[in-house]
């Protein structure tokens, strides 16, 4: 199956199965000399793991990852880092009942017209368990970021459904369970999705990704433009359905007099391109919007078809997140984090340090 690798200088190739033995990755073309701070790797995991409140999957996994190759007393060699994280709280049996079901809005039906034969059990390979190996891969490319030029690379649940933030305070981030950068609407968000899960529904989400002291000059004007590859990134996030880089969408509406970035002698004077600027950054603040559907992993019966053709009702059991954006808030810092290092390598080889 092609299309398990992203990055060019800096490639991050992903293996493994929801309910397979373990997940991994290979990195390959990370810098030497990086010492790898592995409380900083477990703390982005943890950041993502289920079952840390009522309000995601109740999933037990320890996701505690091992480095096998790629360092040498605990510093990178240049040589591939081959990271792995076993799967131990599988349960399988969940989906028995409906393996020969095609569940409405997830891969199974795709699947099984392309290959031939799915992994029935938690989705396999489409599954987001696999974004798991890819926080532990962007926090690497994050330390090496920090290191170098004290990038800052950080994201936050902007709407959760109809419930947006009423204000962005930065510090307010890490201190609830819901990546929410306003701590005096939590009460509002915790109601909300206790009725949701009692409903045995669903919600979308939209986050927002932000990445502050990127060195300008990354990325390419033309088929390797870094807001591109952002893009190609973000969309390759389970139940990722839009990306807006800066403005975005307010684009439409805005006049020239007011999109334009204006320019003075201490420097930009807004940022509606959102730091790129015909595909290279510039120095201004990366900033992305991403839109995550509600999971179709639901409790209220719905219509599909059996892999007869037949149709039937069906209900999703299990565990599974009311709101699936919510732990992807650092699947998206990472993805962002192996897009800039990636570029920042590729600059590297063409311009420069």
């Amino acid at each position: 199956m092609p299309g398990n690798s992203i990055g060019q200088a800096f490639q991050v190739t992903t293996f493994g199965e929801s309910h397979g033995k373990a997940i991994g990755c290979i990195i390959d073309g990370c810098p030497p000399n990086l010492k790898i701070d592995l409380s900083e790797i477990h703390k982005d995991l943890d950041r993502r793991k289920t079952g840390k409140s009522r309000h995601t999957s109740q999933r037990r996994e320890e996701d505690k990852v091992e480095i096998l190759s790629g360092l040498f007393d605990g510093v990178t060699t240049g040589t591939p880092i081959s990271l792995l994280i076993h799967n131990n709280d599988a349960r399988s049996k969940d989906y028995n009942d409906i393996k020969n079901l095609f569940r409405p809005g997830h891969a199974d039906f795709t699947y099984q017209k392309k290959y031939g034969l799915r992994d029935y059990k938690g989705g396999g390979r489409s599954s987001a368990r696999e974004t798991a190996i890819r926080v532990a891969a962007g926090s690497i490319a994050k330390q090496y970021l920090k290191k170098k030029y004290k990038t800052k690379i950080f994201g936050y649940l902007k709407s959760l459904g109809p419930i947006e933030a009423e204000k962005i305070v930065v510090t307010d981030i890490e201190k609830n369970p819901f990546f929410f950068p306003n701590n005096k609407q939590i009460n509002e968000l915790e109601k909300y999705m206790d009725a949701l899960r009692k409903e045995g529904n669903s919600i979308g989400a939209r986050l927002n990704i932000c990445a502050k002291k990127v060195p300008i000059g990354l990325g390419e004007p033309v088929f390797d433009r870094i807001d591109a590859d952002i893009a190609k990134a973000m969309m390759s996030i389970n139940a990722v359905k839009g990306v807006e880089i800066g403005a975005g969408f307010r684009s439409v509406e805005q006049k020239g007099t007011e999109h334009r970035d204006e320019i003075s002698k201490k420097g930009f004077l807004s940022n509606n391109a959102g730091g790129t600027l015909g595909g290279i950054t510039s120095g201004q603040d990366i900033e992305v919007s991403i839109a995550l559907k509600p999971t179709s992993s639901i409790r209220i019966p719905g219509n599909t078809i059996d892999d007869k053709g037949k149709e039937k009702k069906i209900i999703t059991k299990g565990r599974h997140d009311p709101c699936v954006g919510i732990r992807a808030v650092p699947v998206g810092e990472a993805m962002l984090s192996c897009v800039l290092l990636d570029h920042y390598l590729m600059n590297k080889a063409q311009c420069g340090d």
